[in-house]
């Protein structure tokens, strides 16, 4: 018998059970999800980004994987071209709506009337709760906060999108306009380990290059360098950060 995929990926194995998956599309497509994809039993699978340098992490995460009918795209859903005509039996919505900002900016509530032509059997959104905003109540919390609002100012300084988090409530309210019935939907604790603080704050170093002359570049790195040492000594201590959830909410079309 197959083993499950970890993570969310397990739990949507688990919602979907013996239905075939049938054609599938992942309309968000990073190297995770499509990794994912490109191993499941499916007729055939479509992985669509708008970013070049993500499709190629998608060929290579799907190296070995990706048969005559698979296919890679890559491609901006604001584009009302893109995909036109066609259906798919599942549909992954994998934090595609955090991401939106960075590429079609407030365009969000528009993003599940778009897909909905495309939905044939059913869809699967993942999300995080945003956490930026709202003060924690924790120490491993506040790491947490900390960590994601010096990441988005430091995209910001270097001229960048941060991501736009958005709550279930949100998204189940923005399916139910768009014609959409919600089959499930459920949060899933977050605990954050080592991988999440180091790729974070690696990503805000790298961006620190390309900040303006006048921005305060030494003082972020000690900044980053030291968020870094108290993240990582409480994350140890503390066996992670525990901190927000996850979403994961199945959605077919009403008719």
């Amino acid at each position: 018998m197959k083993k499950p995929a970890p993570g969310l990926f397990g739990r949507i194995e688990n919602l979907q059970g013996s239905n075939p998956w049938g054609h599938v599309l992942d309309a968000g497509a990073g190297g995770h999800s499509a990794r994912w994809i490109s191993r499941l039993d499916c007729q055939s699978w479509t992985a669509v980004t708008a970013s070049k340098p993500m499709a190629d992490a998608v060929r290579k995460a799907t190296a070995g994987n990706k048969r005559a009918g698979d296919r890679i795209v890559v491609g901006n859903w604001i584009d009302p071209e893109l995909l036109k005509g066609e259906s798919f039996e599942t549909l992954l919505v994998d934090y595609l709506i955090g991401a939106i900002d960075g590429y079609a900016p407030y365009w969000q509530s528009q993003v599940f009337t778009r897909l909905r032509p495309l939905v044939k059997g059913r869809m699967y959104v993942t999300g995080v709760e945003p956490y930026v905003p709202f003060p924690a109540m924790t120490e491993a919390g506040e790491l947490v906060r900390e960590i994601g609002c010096l990441r988005d100012s430091c995209l910001l300084l270097a001229g960048e999108r941060p991501y736009r988090e958005y709550p279930l409530d949100w998204v189940i309210h923005e399916l139910d306009r768009a014609g959409f019935r919600v089959t499930h939907a459920r949060h899933h604790p977050i605990i954050y380990r080592h991988r999440f603080v180091n790729s974070q704050l690696d990503m805000c170093r790298d961006r620190v290059r390309n900040f303006k002359p006048k921005a305060p570049t030494e003082s972020m790195i000690r900044y980053i360098d030291d968020l870094q040492s108290r993240a990582i000594a409480v994350l140890e201590r503390a066996d992670g950060l525990r901190h927000g959830a996850d979403y994961l909410i199945a959605a077919e079309p009403m008719d």
